[in-house]
Formats: C-alpha cells, sequence, structure tokens
C-alpha cells in the first residue's frame, strides 16, 4: 500500500478487489491513512468520499485501525 500510496504522487493507482468494497476500501482507508487521515477516521473518509459501504467487515475495520501502528 505505501508502494501505492508513493505512486500516486506521479501516476494514476488503481485498487480494485471482486466486489470493489470491502478490501478495495480497506486497502483506500490504509492509504489515506499514510496520506495523514487518523486511523480513526480513515475509514469514515473513504465512506464519504468513495462508497459508503466500504470497509465491509469488523476484521477490515480493526485492521485499518491497526494499519498506523506498522
Amino acid at each position: 500500500m505505501r508502494d501505492a500510496w508513493e505512486r500516486a504522487r506521479t501516476q494514476r493507482v488503481e485498487v480494485a478487489c471482486g466486489g470493489g468494497r470491502g478490501r478495495t476500501g480497506t486497502a483506500l482507508a490504509c492509504i489515506a491513512v499514510l496520506d495523514g487521515v487518523p486511523a480513526d477516521d480513515a475509514v469514515a473518509f473513504v465512506r464519504r468520499h468513495f462508497d459508503s459501504h466500504a470497509v465491509e467487515t469488523p476484521w477490515q475495520r480493526r485492521y485499518v485501525a491497526r494499519f498506523a501502528a506498522w
């Protein structure tokens, strides 16, 4: 995800999964964290700006919450 974030400075980067919401939203939320969005706000940020149903499971939300610590 760090690579995607860094590449996005100079080129288009696409993030996708089968349904386009759960794993895609999780990746986008993690990239938002890398860009400075607080981890506690990243899921809401992605839901507001990408898809209101993004980051579908509790496990995905936990992953985003813990992402900043890695």
